[in-house]
């Protein structure tokens, strides 16, 4: 008859593999204690260095009795202005007073409730409208009037939708997003020259400052703003395609400098602070370039004004359904309604 293995033979005693998985566990939470900690250190630097860096919009919106309603189904909208600038400071116009900046670029952001698409509208800049208390005037007009407060209640009574958030960015802070980045992919359509740099047709990766010279550039197309309007919304969107791959993404360093850099350059209103911002990034994770969508608002094009000045003609039509859309949270139909010719 065989002899029964001792307790040696068959392995350590329970109470010591026991103590052995209690030692390891602890090891694994010390380990994912450490991970958090480095993490949560990262995210709150990153946070301070946004929240510090970024100046503030004191009064980015008009009086609330003058505003729309919020939105009642998740939908969310921003306003990106790119300004001129014009030797004025953007705190200018973040004061609400009059400046000499205009409002260069106006870009209509709006995300979808359930945050699958992203959807980006430029309005024009010499589209022809009612600003608040001024009367009829170039839209770009609103912001060197009254500030972002006035260049915000004009877009918010065109279309009677509400703003979530505002955010102003220099010129030159094109530039530094795009150092920041290591430059820009961007597939040119329409080959261009500038006073010091030519633009061939086709796919190239722009600098810092050939990125300035692509999106500011309108005196070299027959249809100048309109074509301008156009680049605009390709770098913004590559751009978004760079910042949402993974290569910046899971990359601590380059999204750290991406922050330093471009946070001197932006205004934003005083709710659009790193929470903020976090808490929209993880809501649109898995987002891609392709989910993002540029247009332009629809218009009737040039004409005159009647004292003189060559303006861009409103589609009425346009502006009232895209109001109903933006307020329904039912743009992405609107837009296939119209591709489709319905």
């Amino acid at each position: 008859m065989l002899d029964r293995p001792s307790d040696d033979a068959a392995g350590p005693p329970r109470h010591s593999r026991r103590k052995l998985w209690w030692s390891i566990g602890l090891v694994i939470v010390a380990l994912f204690a450490v991970v958090a900690l480095v993490v949560g250190l990262y995210v709150g630097n990153l946070g301070r260095s946004f929240d510090t860096r970024t100046q503030k919009i004191e009064r980015a919106f008009p009086a609330e009795t003058t505003r729309p309603s919020a939105s009642a189904n998740g939908a969310m909208n921003i306003l990106l202005l790119g300004s001129d600038s014009r030797g004025a400071a953007p705190s200018e116009a973040a004061g609400g007073n009059a400046s000499d900046q205009r409002s260069d670029s106006m870009i209509w952001v709006n995300i979808p409730a359930d945050r699958k698409r992203v959807y980006l509208m430029s309005v024009m800049r010499d589209t022809w409208v009612d600003i608040p208390g001024r009367g009829p005037a170039k839209i770009n007009a609103a912001m060197s009037y009254g500030g972002i407060p006035l260049a915000a209640q004009t877009l918010e009574g065109l279309f009677g939708a509400r703003l979530d958030h505002i955010a102003l960015i220099d010129f030159a802070g094109f530039k530094a997003v795009t150092d920041a980045l290591g430059g820009v992919p961007v597939n040119v359509p329409i080959a261009f020259s500038t006073k010091d740099r030519a633009f061939p047709q086709g796919m190239q990766t722009l600098d810092g400052d050939a990125a300035l010279a692509f999106v500011r550039e309108r005196k070299a197309f027959p249809d100048g703003d309109y074509q301008r309007v156009k680049d605009q919304q390709i770098f913004v969107k590559a751009v978004l395609g760079q910042i949402l791959s993974a290569g910046t993404l899971t990359n601590p360093g380059k999204v750290t400098d991406l922050v330093d850099k471009v946070s001197p350059y932006l205004s934003v209103d005083t709710t659009f602070d790193s929470a903020a911002v976090g808490a929209l990034a993880v809501s649109l994770n898995g987002l891609r370039s392709s989910d993002v969508q540029s247009f332009t608002l629809p218009t009737k094009g040039i004409g005159t004004s009647a004292d003189g000045q060559s303006i861009v003609l409103p589609d009425t039509a346009a502006i009232s359904a895209v109001g109903k859309a933006l307020r329904d949270d039912t743009l992405g139909q609107w837009l296939s309604s119209r591709s489709s010719g319905e």
